[in-house]
């Protein structure tokens, strides 16, 4: 048994130590939110927060997480008023959606760090989460709209 927080949760989970987190999050806690993409740390899909810093979470493993706290996109906000999810509807960023969760908590480690990023900072700092529908200028205008907000 692995002990650690999700999303304001003490869990227990029974796997094994090497298992990746993403495994853990969508099959054993249920929590569906978080995407699995390329599964070697490139496309972001799968993007986490653990202890407030985003981790790729398809090559974090579950004994990485022992005592720690994570949050998903299901913790990011109960009831989808976190700035960068309401940004995300007026900004119309989603196309297919699948990304959309690792986007988001991406930039939500940004915001919670550089509450006010440049275009720049924010291209930069976002770079390596992939948009295969190519939502780019619309995820880096929402991200800007959400900093504006906050």
């Amino acid at each position: 048994m692995t002990a650690f927080t999700i999303n304001g949760r003490a869990v227990d989970v029974a796997a094994e130590p090497d298992t990746p987190l993403l495994w853990v999050i969508r099959e054993h806690l249920k929590l569906t939110g978080t995407k699995f993409g390329c599964g070697i740390a490139q496309c972001g899909a799968c993007t986490v927060h653990m202890d407030g810093e985003p981790v790729r979470s398809c090559q974090t493993f579950l004994e990485d997480v022992a005592g720690r706290e994570v949050t998903t996109i299901e913790g990011l906000s109960p009831d989808t008023s976190h700035p960068l999810q309401k940004a995300w509807i007026i900004e119309q960023v989603p196309q297919c959606g699948y990304c959309q969760s690792g986007q988001i908590m991406q930039a939500a480690a940004l915001l919670k760090s550089n509450p006010k990023p440049s275009r720049q900072e924010i291209v930069e700092y976002m770079d390596g989460n992939l948009c295969r529908c190519g939502t780019y200028v619309r995820i880096i205008s929402a991200i800007e709209r959400a900093a504006q907000e906050a």
